[in-house]
């Protein structure tokens, strides 16, 4: 137990609180949900809208974080990834925990409600149950397919970030879905791969665990293409012009580069390579199609 830790946990410092929320992935999340937003339309969005409609999907998203937590404490526990959380370490009782989601949760939904808009609440309140409880206490521990079903509840945020402008549901947005929905598996099995031994230890039946790693490469690399493919869909239905195809087709390449490597590279250093360039990846992408967003909307006010 920490020494920061007082009367006997009475006292607990706002850091734990934070690890629960799993920041590093709420700001991924919130990025694509802001990405959404501002393609949404072809002028400026409101900042109100920007900053509250941000504030509401992200503390959803980090209420189904805690969630994860308080269903995964067990086999957190086992794994040495995430044996130092707050749960399994003892810093935060389950109790204290489960408060805090649903806090979170409540804070969420009434800030979509009173200042965005009906239908972004109840969108973004079905993500949080997907991934919070249908991922974590189903998907997880039924299927090696959990994490490309799962997906869907991940791949949700830009498609809120364009409600939260519109209200309604956009094909365009749907584009945003797809290629979040395709990156997932090579995304997250890379680094399954890395951690197969635990995640076989914890009886987590993740794809390399239960098909061996040379079929997860496989599928990572199958996987990759149909991103490379979906990725592409943005140009197609002419949501986005050429700086954006450009960087969909460097940054794919290079995605592709590395999961064909991994059929002939066994190494589980390349496997974690793979696994942090999926990241910049998508990080990038969307860069670019904000960019290219933005290049284009200048060039018709001034062309």
């Amino acid at each position: 137990m920490k020494e920061s830790i007082i009367n006997n946990g009475a006292i607990i410092p706002w850091r734990e609180y934070l690890a629960l929320c799993k920041p590093t992935i709420v700001a991924l999340i919130v990025f694509t949900s802001l990405v959404g937003m501002l393609l949404s339309v072809p002028n400026m969005v409101p900042l109100e809208v920007i900053i509250l409609g941000n504030l509401g999907i992200g503390l959803a998203a980090a209420s189904a974080a805690v969630v994860n937590h308080v269903v995964d404490q067990r086999v957190d526990a086992i794994m040495t990834r995430t044996k130092n959380r707050p749960l399994p370490q003892g810093n935060v009782t389950m109790g204290r925990a489960l408060v805090f989601a649903a806090v979170l949760c409540i804070l969420s939904m009434g800030i979509l409600v009173a200042f965005i808009n009906n239908l972004t609440a109840v969108l973004t309140l079905g993500s949080l149950i997907g991934y919070g409880f249908v991922y974590s206490m189903y998907l997880k521990r039924a299927t090696p397919q959990n994490i490309v079903i799962g997906g869907a509840s991940g791949a949700a945020p830009p498609v809120l970030g364009w409600t939260a402008v519109t209200g309604t549901l956009d094909p365009h947005s749907l584009l945003l879905f797809l290629i979040i929905f395709a990156w997932t598996p090579p995304h997250f099995w890379a680094l399954a791969i890395c951690r197969r031994d635990e995640y076989a230890k914890a009886a987590i039946p993740m794809l390399p665990v239960t098909h061996g790693v040379k079929f997860t490469r496989l599928q990572i690399l199958y996987y990759t293409i149909i991103l490379f493919l979906v990725s592409l869909l943005p140009f197609v239905f002419m949501m986005s012009g050429g700086m954006y195809l450009f960087g969909a087709v460097i940054l794919g390449g290079i995605f592709l580069y590395y999961a064909i490597a991994m059929l002939k590279d066994h190494s589980d250093a390349l496997a974690m390579k793979t696994f942090s360039y999926s990241i910049v990846y998508l990080m990038a992408l969307f860069a670019f199609l904000l960019a290219d967003h933005y290049l284009r909307m200048f060039a018709g006010l001034y062309g």
